[in-house]
């Protein structure tokens, strides 16, 4: 990059993007303009602002994540001009009750964010990872709907004193024949009726699309990765998908500790001087994929340590000994881990919180094959 560059920050929403000039040699902000969502237009700015400032500096621009996913960044890029997607979770945040926002600071704001490198970019995936991300997220989506739906069967049953009483798990067959035969009023029976209608399409559906994502896991660019994870406990093709989905690139992570901090699975601090205070994780980054990997670590309170059920054996049947053995190390460390925290008096929910940070760097060191070194860096 050449003294000359000018940096040019993009506030951008669905129906203007406002941009703005930043160089640091005289540290002035200039040439703010409010255009149509069109990247023809961000090109003509672009060169319009090397005219007037000098038609040899390069120009970087840039602007946060958000609504336009990579879109707009993929059509600079093929216009071959030089772009970047800002994490807005790692640039400097405004302070103080005295707060003006406006699309006109917020350019000016990502523009000096590009100036003095106070970012981190977003890893932008290809557009096949992507397209499996958004069908994967397409799948959560019905998941959270068949959720809700079957929350309100039950708000349904308990607001007109239907208890189910023969049996302890619900959304079983059993469960399902019981409020087929509830007594109801033909009124009442025709909203449960139409509410269970609901919850069996959703079922279904969820269903093929879990079909559909065993059919992608089996493709070149997924199945070898994919096997390779699902030789952990707690994890099978659904989980496998989403992360490597999510993630793409395991190489992008310096170690096993930054791809833990990537998840928001590191514990806060807040110590001064000779103060030392230790806070909770930090819930940074990826909800999905940390959400994933705490469901997947409750697996390991279940069974003796060293045990593997027939599911496991076959999901690692298809895996060199090297991957197996590297598993196996894993899975029953975390399993003696998760033990020996809940002897120590730690809450169960705070075990596989831990469980799930050494579970996530034991991930990084299957998919970067760093079988030697991982483990060392898992240590808390």
């Amino acid at each position: 990059m050449s003294y000359s560059t000018i940096f040019v920050g993009m506030d951008v929403h669905k129906d203007s993007f406002t941009l703005c000039c930043y160089t640091p040699e005289n540290d002035k902000a200039w040439g703010t303009q409010k255009i149509s969502p069109d990247v023809t237009l961000v090109i003509q700015y672009l060169e319009a602002a090397k005219r007037i400032y000098d038609l040899n500096a390069d120009v970087v621009c840039g602007y946060e994540a958000g609504c336009l996913g990579y879109s707009l960044y993929r059509e600079l890029k093929a216009a071959g001009v030089n772009c970047v997607i800002l994490a807005p979770s790692t640039m400097p945040q405004d302070t103080g009750k005295r707060r003006v926002k406006t699309d006109k600071r917020d350019a000016e704001k990502i523009a000096r964010c590009l100036a003095f490198r106070t970012y981190k970019p977003v890893a932008v995936p290809t557009e096949d990872t992507e397209e499996v991300k958004d069908f994967i997220r397409m799948r959560n989506d019905h998941k959270q709907s068949l959720t809700k739906v079957r929350q309100q069967i039950n708000a349904f049953c308990l607001r007109h004193k239907l208890h189910y009483t023969a049996g302890k798990h619900k959304w079983t067959q059993k469960h399902l024949e019981w409020l087929a035969k509830c007594p109801l009023n033909a009124m009442l029976r025709e909203i449960l009726d139409e509410y269970l209608l609901t919850q069996n399409y959703l079922l279904e559906r969820i269903t093929q699309m879990d079909k559909r994502i065993e059919e992608l896991s089996k493709t070149e660019k997924f199945n070898e990765k994919a096997r390779k994870l699902t030789c952990f406990i707690g994890i099978k093709t659904i989980t496998a998908m989403t992360v490597l989905a999510e993630v793409g690139n395991f190489n992008r992570f310096k170690d096993a500790e930054h791809f833990a901090a990537y998840l928001g699975l590191t514990p806060g601090e807040d110590s001064s001087g000779s103060k030392q205070k230790r806070l909770g994780i930090t819930h940074a980054g990826n909800n999905l994929l940390r959400r994933l990997l705490v469901e997947s670590a409750h697996c390991y309170n279940r069974g003796q340590v060293g045990y593997k059920s027939k599911d496991l054996k076959a999901r690692q049947s298809s895996c060199s000994a090297e991957v197996v053995a590297y598993a196996d190390r894993a899975n029953v460390r975390l399993k003696k881990r998760y033990f020996r925290l809940l002897s120590r008096g730690k809450n169960s929910n705070v075990a596989c919180v831990a469980i799930a940070r050494e579970l996530a760097c034991f991930i990084w060191g299957m998919m970067v094959n760093k079988y030697n070194k991982v483990q060392r860096a898992a240590q808390p």
